[in-house]
């Protein structure tokens, strides 16, 4: 029995290294989800660590708490505004492009693994799903930026497909292990699993913002603790109600996002950072797992399994999906190859051993090395992909201002920032000289990499940005002002 300080030690070492490795994923463009499989599998049993684990049930318990504070994460972070226009797409993506994947790669499976029908099916509906978290990191990370409407796109559908793979792999597990289950019974429950999910999720996220909006806490720190307990009840009261939890917490998530409450910076910051902790203790977890010695004489069927994922499967899913809405081919593409497997079907993988279907092994280690191949494959190459199909755009160089803001109901007014044109008729001028809207404050000025105080003497140069603190309407005003450009001379 292994004293308490050594497993804190062992805790602490992991996180350490995998945080510090998130240095690598920057520097040589490399997933940093990768770099937590391979550091759970190098602490492993058969890896230098030598640590032994091989409960499964433990795995999938871990990687439902991980996935709903990931998933709710995702969602207090999405932009409704550029979500909104791609939700149709987004959802077909997310049910019937994840089952015709599912079939697709089933009726593959079948021949190359000699599984039976259903047997095929399993394996098809374990990695039918993009994976949130991957996708959101991937996304999110430094080294990509692509165009409207992919980001949101790729966002929402990864957020929200996760329901339908589990519904698949719980459907096709119940057919296999249940004499008298039927097709008809799997689509009522389909029905009710979105359903409730998603009502759940709605009723949840307002009862949520009523209650933030109306509970003072006397410590801020309390803030981001409630929200942990909200999230864990959206979850649960969806799953004890026969709906689905992770689409609820993503629901509870958008709607969250959307809304304005107290300390919700703090809080969006705070489940950023639990979002990342739980990405690398799920994927070490799942590292642990998984014994490698058992994944090599598999992995020719797994290399093919992974070529017909990315070439075949997702590719005519996305086509079909998409066939209903104008979009141009290279972004119906590019929608295409970011189709990354992640946690999600490695945790669905544990599914099969607690069912006890008898290819529960061959499943596991198939589904690891598809999603190790994919996040490898797929992940490193999606900036030099969106630049080939001409869908990147340039990065936005972020500004972190030494000052924050939060908006709330008791003022009407947003801290935004404007960039001043070379040629604006307002540079050389005086603060005091331009006709700045009453309303319309100016707080700092970021200019070559220093922050200016600014006063009505303060002399307006070319390239600054300049922080201001304005309703829409007066901002509108402002940026009129300092887009106006100087007249040619002569």
């Amino acid at each position: 029995m292994l004293s308490i300080e050594i497993i804190l030690l062992w805790v602490a070492a992991l996180i350490f290294v995998s945080v510090v490795s998130s240095k690598l994923s920057a520097r040589f463009a490399i997933p940093s989800l990768l770099l937590f499989l391979a550091i759970g599998m190098l602490a492993g049993s058969e890896g230098i660590g030598g640590v032994i684990f091989n409960n499964a049930q433990i795995a999938k318990s871990v990687g439902i708490v991980a996935l709903t504070f990931i998933i709710f994460s995702g969602g207090l972070d999405t932009n409704w505004k550029d979500t909104r226009p791609v939700i149709w797409p987004g959802v077909i993506l997310s049910t019937l492009g994840v089952l015709l994947t599912a079939v697709i790669t089933g009726l593959f499976a079948m021949y190359v693994l000699n599984f039976s029908f259903l047997e095929g099916m399993l394996l098809g509906s374990i990695v039918s799903s993009t994976d949130a978290a991957a996708v959101f990191s991937i996304l999110r990370s430094k080294q990509i930026s692509l165009r409207k409407p992919l980001k949101p796109l790729l966002e929402f559908e990864s957020g929200s497909n996760d329901p339908m793979a589990v519904f698949l792999t719980v459907g096709f597990i119940s057919l296999l292990t249940i004499k008298d289950m039927s097709i008809v019974s799997l689509i009522l429950r389909f029905v009710l699993d979105m359903g409730m999910g998603m009502l759940i999720g709605y009723l949840m996220a307002r009862f949520s913002i009523f209650l933030i909006n109306r509970l003072k806490l006397e410590y801020e720190g309390l803030y981001p603790v409630i929200m942990i307990s909200l999230v864990l009840l959206t979850y649960v009261i969806a799953v004890f109600l026969k709906g689905s939890g992770f689409l609820a917490v993503y629901i509870a998530g958008l709607m969250l996002g959307q809304a304005d409450f107290p300390n919700k910076r703090m809080i969006t910051r705070f489940h950023d950072g639990l979002a990342w902790l739980m990405q690398i203790a799920m994927f070490i977890t799942l590292g642990l797992l998984v014994y490698p010695s058992h994944i090599v004489p598999l992995m020719g069927a797994g290399l093919l399994l992974t070529l017909l994922l990315m070439v075949v499967a997702r590719p005519v899913s996305v086509l079909l999906c998409l066939l209903p809405f104008k979009m141009k081919a290279r972004k119906k593409a590019m929608v295409a190859w970011v189709g990354l497997r992640g946690s999600v079907p490695i945790i669905l993988a544990t599914f099969p051993f607690m069912a006890g279907i008898p290819q529960a092994d061959t499943i596991f280690n198939i589904v690891f090395f598809v999603v190790f191949a994919s996040v490898l494959i797929q992940g490193t190459s999606i900036p030099v992909i969106s630049k080939l199909l001409k869908l990147d755009v340039p990065l936005a160089n972020r500004i972190n201002y030494p000052l924050e803001f939060e908006k709330t109901k008791a003022i009407d007014a947003e801290l935004t920032d404007v960039i001043i044109p070379y040629e604006s008729e307002v540079v050389g001028k005086k603060i005091s000289d331009l006709r700045v809207p009453e309303k319309c404050l100016i707080v700092l000025i970021s200019r070559e990499d220093k922050f200016v105080i600014p006063s009505g003497s303060t002399i307006i140069e070319s390239g600054d940005v300049l922080l201001v603190l304005a309703n829409m309407e007066d901002f509108a005003i402002l940026q009129k002002i300092v887009g106006q450009l100087k007249k040619e001379q002569g």
